[in-house]
This record gives structure tokens, sequence and C-alpha cells, in this order.
């Protein structure tokens, strides 16, 4: 026996240490009746690569892997692709926008009504390198309002100039018309952060240019691309209400002088807030607090307006009106499956703008398509990136210059 024993320590020093990945917070307050983002930070995955995330009703033991996992039969939802923001961050850290849709917090609120006891869960699950043993790290989510003790997120961002066109055309040197965003939100907070303006010749902003400062991990924060700032600004959101409209900057202020196209950019700079910040020392990822105020699962579209020597609304006179064709209203969708979207032609048009959004007005798809082509099939895994019961379309048909031609309305598919 005793010559056993050295080859029974070798065998302890050489097994991997499983159940050391933490991650904070370890819970969370969540809206019970909409989505609600929470900026997770998880430590020690050295060996480990990130797989799927879910969120369920009940664990179980995860056996022979390590931690608790999803027991089967209670799964709510699983994050959508659209707005997986997760990265590596640090040394051995891993940063994840937890992006709650709120189908699966109605599923939670659901099982509390029927005398469950108020929460679910999100499950991470971490793939071993090395052929070891998988981990399941979960974080505790508390079904509650969407007011003060909730994180602090925008859950959606909509600008639009006065005339709601998707690019406004003026000339070289005339005022811009007015503009504003509405913020919807969960929790209570500070709104900080500036109006930028990207000019021709610029270098176009990346994906991760376009998301909120609280998205992004610690070491990436400062190093988004500036460009030309027009205003600050700084609003308080009470929790009494979800939704907040700020104000453009003040448009004699925005440039018109080169003719091109221009890009209005939203950037909402991270704040303090103690519902929803993460601990990097709790996780052994770093030193100190990150701040996760203002955090969204999604990055904002720029606004875009186009400087030339037409004058705008001149082409659009003498153009017919776009109308859709195909599918006919309220026409049933199935998820995986694709769709087929058909319109009629406009003379004039140099492009078309296909649009394809979820009931709260979350963007699944952005088509541009060339003159002559009246048709666009939607792929089947854009539909497995929502939750909705309810999504709709629209196409837009614009001139050379980027003049709104024509429009349709919006036009709804229903989930069977």
């Amino acid at each position: 026996m005793k010559r056993l024993y050295p080859l029974f320590f070798l065998f302890i020093i050489l097994e991997p240490v499983h159940g050391q990945i933490a991650v904070h917070p370890t819970g969370v307050n969540v809206n019970a009746s909409g989505s609600t983002v929470v900026f997770l930070t998880y430590g020690s995955i050295q060996g480990y690569r990130p797989v799927e995330a879910l969120w369920c009703g009940e664990l179980e033991s995860a056996f022979p892997h390590e931690g608790t996992r999803c027991r089967p039969g209670t799964i709510y939802g699983s994050l959508p692709l659209a707005f997986d923001q997760s990265t590596e961050s640090g040394v051995g850290g891993f940063t994840d926008i937890m992006s709650i849709p709120s189908s699966v917090a109605r599923r939670a609120y659901q099982e509390a009504a029927r005398g469950g006891i108020g929460t679910f869960f999100y499950v991470r699950r971490f793939e071993s390198l090395t052929g070891g043993p998988d981990v399941f790290v979960n974080v505790t989510c508390r079904l509650a309002g969407g007011g003060a003790r909730v994180p602090f997120a925008l859950t959606g961002v909509q600008m639009a100039f006065a005339d709601d066109v998707p690019v406004l055309s003026i000339m070289r040197g005339d005022p811009l018309q007015p503009f504003t965003a509405e913020i919807r939100y969960n929790g209570t907070g500070q709104l900080q952060g500036r109006w930028e303006v990207m000019r021709p010749g610029d270098e176009l902003p990346l994906i991760e240019d376009l998301l909120t400062e609280a998205t992004l991990p610690a070491e990436r924060r400062g190093l988004q691309r500036r460009y030309l700032e027009l205003e600050r600004f700084s609003y308080f959101l009470p929790p009494s209400s979800d939704s907040f409209i700020l104000p453009g900057p003040d448009v004699s202020d925005i440039p018109s002088d080169f003719e091109g196209m221009y890009m209005i950019l939203l950037r909402i700079e991270a704040t303090d807030d103690k519902e929803g910040d993460s601990s990097l020392d709790a996780v052994n990822a770093g030193f100190g607090t990150v701040n996760s105020g203002g955090v969204a699962g999604f990055p904002i579209p720029p606004l875009r307006y186009f400087v030339g020597n037409i004058p705008a609304g001149m082409a659009a006179s003498t153009t017919g009106a776009i109308r859709p064709l195909f599918p006919e209203p309220d026409t049933g969708w199935y998820p995986g499956e694709s769709i087929d979207f058909s319109w009629t032609d406009v003379p004039g048009a140099a492009i078309y703008r296909f649009e394809l959004e979820d009931r709260y007005s979350t963007e699944l798809l952005t088509a541009w398509l060339e003159p002559g082509i009246f048709s666009y099939r939607a792929p089947g895994w854009v539909f497995n990136q929502t939750h909705s019961d309810q999504l709709k379309w629209r196409v837009t048909a614009l001139n050379e210059n980027g003049v709104l031609l024509s429009r349709t309305a919006w036009r709804m598919l229903l989930k069977e």
C-alpha cells in the first residue's frame, strides 16, 4: 500500500480543479413584465470555452459534470444570438450580457402565479478544452417590478427625425431637422453620454463602437472610436417610468458643409448602479468594480443624413407608391423556416431597404437590395432569434441621393 501513496498524490495534483469558475453578481432582480439586461463577470475560465446559456425554472446536479444544470422540462429559453454580446475579458475572465426576453420573464411569472417560488435561473455551460468535465454556473433571477430594485439598463432605443425618414437628405449648408431618441429602460439611474457625428471621410464605426460603454468589458472601455462631439447630456431616469424622450442637440451645431453621408451617433456612458455593478475581485478576474449602469444587449444604430446638391423631395414628387405584396397581413410563420417577401417597383428607386422587427421594435434583419430586385428571402435562422409571437416588416425605396421615395406600412406576421 505504501508504494501506491505517491501515485495517489500525483493523481490529486494532476487532476484539474473543477467548479472554480465563479460569476458576479450571483443573483439579480428582474422585470416580471418585460425584458431585463444584466452585466455579468465570470472568472477563472482558463481551460474552458463558454457555450450555451439557458433560462429555466429548476436546477439539478450536472454529475458527472460540475455544478448544477437546468432540469429538462423546465427550460424557458436560450440567449438569443442577436443579443449575445459575450466576450473574453482580461486574463481568465469572461463578460456576459444577460438579455432576458420578456417571453422568459412572462413564463417565469406564470409559474409563480401557479404557486412557484418567484425565481428562475440563468445557466451558462463552460466546456472543458482538456477533456475534463464541463462546468455549469448559474445566476438566480428574482421576479420584481421594473423599478428601482432592477439593474439600470436600456431595453430599446429608437432615433428619428421629425419627418421619420430613414435617411434625411439636405442641401449643402442647410440645417437638419430636429431629432430625438426614445429610450426604453429598466431600473433607475443617470443617463449620461454625448452626441457625436461621423463626417464623410471618417472611418466607419464598428459594431463595438455602437454599443453602450457599460456593455463592454472594463479593458475595452475608452477604446471605442471617437467622432466630432456635438453635445453632452446627463438626465436622471426615475423608476416610475419605463421610457424617456432624449432631445437631440441644437441642429445649428451639426455640420453640413461637405457632400456625402453623415452618421449621428448616440454614445451612452457607463454609470454607477448598485443593483447591477459587477465585482472583479469576487471572481478573481481583476480588481475593483465594473460599473454597469446603462448596459444594453444591442448596438444603437446611427441616424443617417445625406448632404447633396439635389433639393430634398424633388425626385419623390414624380414617383409612385410602393406596395407590399406577399406575405399577406397576419400570415403565419414558423421558427426555423424561411419566408419570401415581395413588393412593387418604384420608378427612380436606386435602392430598397427591407426591415424585419419583432413586436417590441427590436431589429431582427435589415437588407439593402439593388433596383430591379423586388423580393427577398429571409433565412430561417433569423426567426430563431426572437421569442416574440408577432413580427412586422416593411420596405423603403430611396433614390440615389438617399431621398425617401416611398415606404410601405408595417405588415404583421403571426407565429403559428
